[in-house]
């Protein structure tokens, strides 16, 4: 999971960068509105965070531009002040939670998984669905999991785009015959284990995160491995 973070304070952003990387996030670090806002407008995250005091532009704005240009990607702010006034302008804004400064780290931790859980498939405009770093493009059925382009068959897209449109739910065999290929289920056949072990071949095996989990006995589930 790709995470941005913007902070001015560098001590302190780089400690929260070493923290963040030991428990398993790729981060790229913002020291300064500008660079920050830029990033958020030409890469994608699982989740954004930003202080709300920096320099040349504020968190506020930062928040208010990603959202104008239609990025959906969870932010969380940080902040020294914690009053409600403050925190409905955020919101207001489209920042989806607050942190107040001092935090325990395992608080931030536990904040961060939230909002990549709560937001994990997202659809723009672009016809873009994207699940933790799985970005799938629906108009050219082609597939990018952490900036790594994988090659599909038609058959194996259809798959994984159902699989993210029923995130989280466990989803049976039967099922993703008769709704992903039309077919009636023949359970004298293992056609569907063969494309499920296709798609994990190709987008779980070369990545450290697994998307793609079998519930023995009852089908197959797409979620953020714990």
């Amino acid at each position: 999971m790709k995470i941005l973070l913007i902070e001015d304070e560098i001590k302190t952003a780089h400690s929260l960068k070493i923290g963040l990387e030991e428990n398993g996030f790729q981060v790229d670090l913002a020291f300064n509105g500008v660079t920050g806002q830029k990033a958020c407008l030409e890469n994608y995250y699982s989740v954004i965070i930003s202080d709300i005091i920096l320099p040349q532009l504020s968190g506020i704005e930062i928040v208010k531009t990603v959202r104008k240009n239609g990025i959906k990607t969870p932010i969380l702010l940080l902040t020294a002040l914690g009053s409600t006034d403050e925190k409905i302008i955020g919101f207001d804004a489209g920042a989806d939670d607050y942190l107040v400064k001092p935090f325990a780290f395992r608080e931030l931790i536990a904040r961060i998984n939230v909002l990549s859980k709560r937001n994990a498939i997202i659809i723009a405009e672009n016809k873009t669905m994207i699940f933790a770093d799985l970005i799938l493009d629906v108009e050219s059925k082609s597939a990018k999991r952490n900036e790594t382009n994988i090659e599909l068959t038609n058959r194996e897209f259809d798959l994984i785009k159902y699989l993210i449109e029923n995130q989280n739910k466990v989803i049976s065999k039967k099922a993703i015959a008769e709704d992903v290929w039309n077919i009636n289920f023949d359970t004298g056949t293992n056609t569907i284990e063969v494309y499920v072990n296709y798609l994990r071949n190709k987008i779980d095996k070369p990545f450290a995160k697994k998307l793609i989990h079998t519930s023995h006995g009852m089908g197959y589930i797409l979620k953020i491995d714990d």
